[in-house]
């Protein structure tokens, strides 16, 4: 009896950590990677994850999470086309419906960029070799799974109440959308990282907002109340992957709707000399209704990170600001409130595919 008992326990034990570990993908591959000065795989370098494919599938493509090689060719002559004809010149006198494309698939008015300004990539996600509709690999549909009975986060005070209110972008504070991470996810522009390692530490420098994320490995989750921007990451080696485990997200810094009760593992593992498979687990009960993955992959750029200037003094957060006031004063709304045209803070925008 007393055997049977401590073998349930035994089984018990190892079924809640089977169901505890990350089930982010894990790549095969037979590549050695470099060896760093530690003997652990050297990740260093300058990496990218710009791409056309998004986290989420574009319904376009149904459901499939795979594509064809003819549908990959598709995608991407349709992505050029878009390119080229926003880089054609514009006539002196053309008025802002006259543009020829922008950065939300169509729209003439009340957009920042047209296409000849953005550089979110310019070819489809391939993960082993295979053109992908998305990075999620976890749900049949290829789709977050949100709670139904989330209720929006509360926000602190109307979008141009003060300068809290806007979002981290504007303020110079973070990466605009989800670059940063975790999870690291592909944006407008600026989508490239450095990665610098040594034995106690793994920091990527994000190009955008110039962010940098510095990874403890070995260590321990801080216990305070003080909770940084990406979070307090730790790091550890299982063979050649880098495996990331992120807890303690700064309160302001929200991914699809989680932020201080989110968890996120990352996988990293060089599958070749210009390619590293990057794997993720999304873990926040109060939000999803379950755990959530995926997988991409980083191609080596043979170049360097260039500074990424925001102006934390810009014009542009004083104008949004001033001019809130003013019609306020008025009564008469002027202009469209962007940060209701954009999606939530930490969440990413526009079309993908």
């Amino acid at each position: 009896m007393f055997k049977s008992v401590l073998a349930a326990i035994a089984a018990l034990s190892l079924a809640t950590a089977t169901h505890a570990q990350d089930q982010a993908p894990r790549p095969v591959t037979s590549y050695k990677a470099p060896r760093a000065a530690d003997g652990h795989p050297s990740l260093e370098g300058v990496w990218t994850n710009a791409s056309i494919t998004r986290l989420e599938r574009n319904s376009r493509h149904g459901a499939t999470l795979s594509l064809t090689e003819t549908e990959v060719r598709k995608i991407e002559a349709r992505n050029q086309a878009l390119i080229d004809l926003g880089n054609r010149p514009t006539a002196p006198n053309a008025t802002v419906t006259d543009l020829p494309a922008d950065c939300s698939d169509g729209r003439g008015t009340d957009c920042n960029y047209n296409a000849a300004w953005t550089d979110p990539g310019s070819v489809v996600m391939r993960v082993g070799g295979q053109g992908r509709n998305g990075f999620i690999t976890s749900t049949p549909d290829g789709r977050v799974p949100m709670r139904p009975d989330l209720k929006p986060r509360p926000r602190n005070g109307g979008p141009s109440d003060h300068p809290e209110s806007r979002a981290l972008g504007e303020r110079c504070l973070l990466s605009f959308g989800t670059s940063s991470g975790p999870v690291m996810t592909p944006g407008l522009y600026n989508n490239t990282y450095q990665i610098v390692q040594t034995r106690d530490h793994v920091t990527i420098v994000v190009e955008m907002v110039h962010d940098a994320r510095i990874i403890r490995i070995g260590g321990k989750h801080q216990t305070g109340a003080i909770r940084p921007w990406m979070g307090d990451s730790i790091g550890r080696w299982e063979g050649d992957t880098l495996v990331v485990e992120t807890v303690g997200f700064h309160p302001q810094q929200v991914f699809r709707g989680a932020s201080e009760h989110l968890k996120v593992t990352e996988r990293f593992t060089p599958v070749s000399a210009d390619r590293m498979h990057y794997g993720f687990w999304v873990e926040d009960p109060t939000v999803f209704r379950q755990p959530w993955g995926g997988e991409y992959e980083f191609s080596r750029l043979n170049g360097m990170i260039y500074e990424y200037a925001c102006h934390e003094g810009n014009y542009g957060l004083a104008n949004i600001l001033s001019g809130a006031r003013e019609e306020e004063r008025t009564g008469v709304k002027t202009a469209p409130t962007n940060i209701d045209q954009v999606a939530p803070q930490g969440e990413e925008g526009g079309e993908e595919n």
